[in-house]
């Protein structure tokens, strides 16, 4: 009898699944190293699941709706746009997983950045795809003529950049989509946090893709929504390929309180956003390199007591952080990022637990 792995298609074995950051079970760890909110959503999601409960829980029996419908109303009323430029999905890996389905295969390249989102090559591999790479060097600069002159059906721009921080114009977004023969997909993961976003480009430019998440600004990382927002052509072949009532009903009312709750988060992003900029500026003085961030997280290159920097200094900072309860992220994989660790931006106490920790790492043993 031939095994499973001999009757799955080809290529599946050979795959490597996607590895997120390390989530502990248990112990009391400063958890900096996936980019989570510090915060508590808006009181008015807890209350929102609550009543689509019910109280005897018979609502759900039923299924949501199967189009997310109020949702996409909702955050087409946010963006100034119509419900048809609007699709919905179980996080916003869910809606790189359709814009795959819809454009990548073996006849055409998916586009990406390195570094990126490091999902968007697991996303091509399981369709048995092909990409194409581009990559940054230090500065971070947007490699604009060689993105536009990509081949590629379909190209993923993560800006603010993960894992860098760094956000792109909507100048230099622009200039891609006026010559880039593809559909660009600006992931904005992060955009809550960046002083520029590329909504107001969607109803310009036919093959531009926005995508958004609720896990980072809004906390609801549990909950798992996430939505992109197209020309309505591009969100009906997305349509064609999503599971069908891909978001289920607790989800739906919470990201419809939480969307509802401006105010709420408005406060909360704000505040994220001066203790990120706090904190870069009191690091930099250790003439640490700090990339400018637009997003919940700084990535940087630490200097042990001697000065030095590099791959293995940056490995034992996170070892020594990891031995004081500390999670942050490493990506010892490639020159490019392994000198640097990227550390969430977390509440003011789970920062200072940082700053001691560096300052313990930093004094020479006795």
């Amino acid at each position: 009898m031939p095994s499973p792995s001999e009757l799955a298609l080809s290529h599946i074995p050979k795959l490597h699944a996607y590895a997120p950051g390390f989530q502990p079970s248990a112990g009391e760890w400063v958890k900096l190293n996936t980019n989570e909110c510090p915060y508590p959503p808006s009181p008015r999601v807890a209350q929102a699941i609550s009543e689509a409960i019910g109280r005897d829980g018979n609502a759900l029996r039923l299924y949501p709706s199967p189009t997310s419908a109020a949702l996409r109303e909702q955050i087409a009323r946010i963006h100034e746009l119509e419900s048809s430029h609007v699709i919905v999905g179980n996080g916003s890996d869910d809606i790189l997983n359709l814009l795959v389905r819809v454009f990548g295969d073996t006849s055409a390249a998916t586009g990406m950045t390195f570094p990126s989102y490091s999902l968007y090559p697991v996303l091509v591999g399981i369709q048995n795809g092909q990409t194409e790479v581009i990559e940054f060097d230090r500065t971070m600069r947007l490699p604009i003529e060689k993105v536009a002159a990509s081949l590629a059906r379909v190209f993923f721009l993560t800006s603010p950049n993960a894992p860098t921080g760094v956000a792109f114009s909507n100048r230099e977004i622009e200039a891609v989509l006026q010559s880039f023969p593809g559909v660009l997909v600006v992931d904005e993961a992060y955009a809550p946090f960046a002083d520029e976003n590329a909504v107001s480009l969607v109803a310009k430019y036919p093959n531009l893709v926005v995508v958004r998440t609720l896990s980072k600004a809004h906390a609801l990382a549990g909950i798992r929504v996430g939505y992109a927002l197209a020309s309505a052509e591009t969100i009906g072949l997305l349509d064609r390929v999503r599971d069908s009532y891909n978001v289920n009903r607790l989800s739906q009312a919470a990201a419809l309180a939480a969307l509802g709750d401006a105010d709420y988060y408005t406060g909360i992003i704000g505040k994220i956003k001066r203790t990120r900029d706090y904190w870069a500026a009191e690091w930099a003085t250790r003439d640490w390199f700090i990339y400018p961030s637009a997003a919940n997280f700084l990535f940087l290159e630490p200097r042990n007591s001697a000065g030095e920097a590099g791959a293995e200094v940056a490995a034992d900072l996170f070892e020594f952080l990891k031995s004081r309860l500390i999670l942050v992220r490493a990506f010892p994989s490639h020159a490019l990022t392994a000198s640097f660790l990227r550390i969430s931006v977390g509440s003011d106490d789970e920062m200072l637990a940082v700053e001691e920790a560096f300052q313990a790492w930093l004094t020479p043993a006795p």
